[in-house]
């Protein structure tokens, strides 16, 4: 099934490949971090302390320190709490329906009532 991410500009038609890709450490291997570098994706994911202890160990070998946007490393911390809160409904966490279609349809509904609690005054 093809990605169905679209990604809004103001001007032109929708992009399907993100400007760049916020993970945490867990994906900050050499080759996770050359094939986004093959896409032109730029990846804001810190490096592990072990991973940085073995390059400085190694010297002038051992390459250059990575560097990620701290700014929008932060704004990763939104999507993570956004993605918990649909998960703490069942259905989509679990996956209880029977067609993609009543799936995607929950994952809109449970999407949809964090924003609309914050439309409420207070």
């Amino acid at each position: 099934m093809p990605a169905r991410i679209t990604v809004r500009v103001p001007i032109g038609r929708p992009r399907t490949r993100p400007g760049a890709v916020a993970a945490d450490k867990a994906c900050s291997c050499l080759t996770d971090r050359a094939h986004l570098r093959d896409r032109g994706i730029k990846a804001v994911i810190p490096e592990k302390s072990d991973r940085a202890a073995h390059r400085t160990k190694r010297g002038s070998r051992g390459g250059r320190p990575v560097r990620h946007d701290e700014a929008l490393y932060a704004e990763r911390n939104t999507a993570e709490c956004c993605i918990t809160r649909i998960e703490e409904w069942r259905g989509p966490a679990f996956r209880f329906d029977e067609t993609p279609e009543s799936h995607l349809a929950g994952l809109h509904l449970r999407g949809a009532i964090p924003w609309i609690r914050n439309l409420r005054p207070t």
